[in-house]
């Protein structure tokens, strides 16, 4: 055998075992995933759960943010004058019920 075909033939057997090994780890999650979840109802009922609870947290997260970030703020307000100024004009526009 030449030097190229002894190359190429180790890069073909590399090839296979890789993707022997690829093939074992794909099949082995699978297996795990179907031990665990054997209907797609449950599946789909999990999943849905866990969507409604990350849709909760998101806002609850935001709010809190937005809070804290309001209230740092506001506390810089009574540090320096002009941001108080600006402050008072924007919670007065929030305040005020729109007229339509």
């Amino acid at each position: 055998m030449s030097e190229s075909s002894k190359k190429s033939a180790s890069r073909v057997v590399g090839k296979v075992v890789r993707d022997n090994e690829i093939g074992a780890r794909k099949g082995l999650i699978e297996e795990l995933f179907y031990d665990f979840h054997r209907s797609r109802i449950q599946v789909y009922w999990i999943n849905f759960v866990r969507g409604i609870f990350f849709g909760l947290g998101s806002v609850l997260g935001g709010t809190l943010l937005i809070a804290l970030i309001l209230w740092v703020l506001s506390l810089l307000g009574n540090v320096f004058p002009p941001l108080d100024v600006m402050f008072d004009a924007v919670s007065s526009s929030i305040e005020q019920p729109s007229s339509e």
